[in-house]
């Protein structure tokens, strides 16, 4: 069962007070009976030491007689407001019966050895006639000219004063621990419905936003244990707007390129059939579009992967001179089909980034460079590591970066080539490159390398840091 966080408050705030409540009142009670006891015991006391006080003896030791002089008359003054009866039994240490209620049962226990009062004393709960009673137990000496022994005197009484009593103050203790508990309870509702209003407040506003918005919650008044939520909350939130805006973008953009290689592979395909142009022709041209349309496709499904892998970041440790080797071994048909002076020096790298990422980057990069290398030419690879952060520099000898074009370098389908190299591109390498390294908190530099005031190549720098720089 789901509880509202107000419920849980209450519950988790009131339980524990009615629980320490109902043992408080227990114990109380517990308390109170004790209490009772030990002033009604005087009472049943000070009956046997009344008692005591009118026996009279004849002989000494075993063989005294005690003889008594008690009406019954002389307990009334200890019998309470006729609520409970009393009743004694006054004996010898042999169990002879001298005076009072015989078939009041005989004391068989013993004195306690550290008792409450300096007499010789015992009290106990006994049944008598039916009725459980409360016994005190005297041994009192007994001395005259005449003789000397000792006398048992029993004094039970009912407990109905007693019961009465106590039920009186658990009444008195109920009722002001009840007044307790509601008082508490207002209080706790109180505090509560203040303490949970931004909780309400930041609920309403979430279920009255329109679909598809996700600004950040405002909530100044929000308790500080609510402001880690809160925080979390609007970071995934930006990160959900983030991905949505890029999933619009990235249908939009495939729509508006996708289009344009369709048309004009439909083009061909209707000149081809009605004859406009040679078989072979007809088809090189088509299949040009394909490889094309082919590349386009993969570039994008590369950048939307790249989206994808970041929401799973961090990825494993990868040594990125093993991929950059791998990816140059991969690329060497298209370096020795345009006998390209190639060189590459590594170090290791490790790297906490997705494979993939890594080859794509590399791959990108050195394809980039090797499309617009002029034939014949150096092209120069280098991944070295400083302080915290590995770099990978892609040096070729081709005609360098665009000014015009440089302030939208990394937007994807723009070209930041100077026009005129003769190669032509998606447009998508180097802003899947820049996805990549942002990802995975680096940074991508494209400098002109200039020769006299002539540029006479590009210099392609990307930094990742490293895994753990100091080992």
């Amino acid at each position: 069962m789901n509880l509202s966080l107000r419920r849980r408050l209450l519950l988790g705030i009131l339980l524990p007070v009615v629980a320490l409540l109902a043992f408080n009142t227990y114990s109380a009670h517990q308390q109170t009976l004790d209490a009772v006891n030990t002033a009604y015991d005087r009472t049943l006391l000070a009956s046997a030491k009344s008692i005591g006080e009118l026996l009279e003896i004849e002989g000494f030791d075993e063989r005294a007689t005690i003889k008594p002089n008690l009406p019954y008359a002389a307990l009334e003054a200890f019998e309470a407001d006729n609520q409970s009866q009393l009743y004694y039994r006054v004996g010898n240490l042999k169990g002879d019966t001298v005076s009072g209620f015989a078939d009041l049962p005989r004391w068989t226990g013993r004195i306690p050895d550290r008792g409450l009062y300096a007499a010789l004393v015992d009290f106990y709960d006994d049944q008598y006639q039916g009725r459980p009673v409360r016994v005190a137990v005297l041994l009192q000496p007994v001395a005259s000219q005449n003789g000397r022994g000792m006398a048992v005197i029993q004094v039970a009484e009912t407990l109905e004063l007693r019961q009465a009593l106590a039920q009186s103050l658990l009444q008195a203790t109920l009722v002001r621990q009840a007044v307790l508990i509601v008082v508490i309870a207002g209080v706790v509702v109180w505090v509560v419905q203040r303490a949970t209003r931004p909780v309400r407040r930041i609920s309403r506003e979430l279920q009255d936003r329109p679909e598809g918005q996700l600004t950040p919650i405002a909530a100044p008044d929000a308790p500080r244990e609510l402001l880690p939520l809160l925080e979390a909350t609007n970071g995934v939130m930006a990160r959900l707007k983030h991905l949505l805006e890029h999933q619009k973008r990235f249908v939009r953009d495939t729509a508006h390129q996708l289009r344009t290689p369709l048309a004009v592979l439909t083009t061909q395909v209707q000149s081809a059939r009605r004859g406009d142009v040679p078989a072979d022709q007809a088809l090189e041209e088509i299949e040009g579009t394909v490889q094309r349309a082919t590349v386009l496709a993969n570039q994008m499904l590369s950048l939307a992967k790249v989206e994808q892998l970041r929401q799973q970041m961090p990825g494993l440790v990868t040594d990125w001179a093993v991929v950059l080797r791998e990816v140059a071994l991969d690329l060497s048909p298209l370096i020795a089909d345009k006998d390209l002076d190639f060189d590459i020096t590594t170090q290791a790298a490790p790297v906490r980034a997705h494979d993939w990422m890594l080859r794509e980057l590399s791959r990108n990069l050195l394809h980039n460079a090797i499309a617009h290398s002029p034939a014949g030419s150096a092209l120069s690879v280098r991944l070295t590591h400083e302080g915290s952060h590995a770099t990978l520099t892609v040096a070729d000898c081709g005609p360098g970066i665009s000014e015009e074009l440089r302030p939208r370098l990394f937007q994807p389908f723009s070209s930041g080539r100077v026009p005129g190299d003769g190669h032509q591109g998606s447009g998508l390498g180097l802003a899947i490159c820049h996805e990549i390294v942002a990802a995975l908190g680096g940074s991508l530099a494209l400098d002109n390398r200039e020769l006299h005031g002539v540029v006479n190549g590009l210099d392609a720098r990307a930094n990742l840091p490293l895994d753990n720089p100091t080992a």
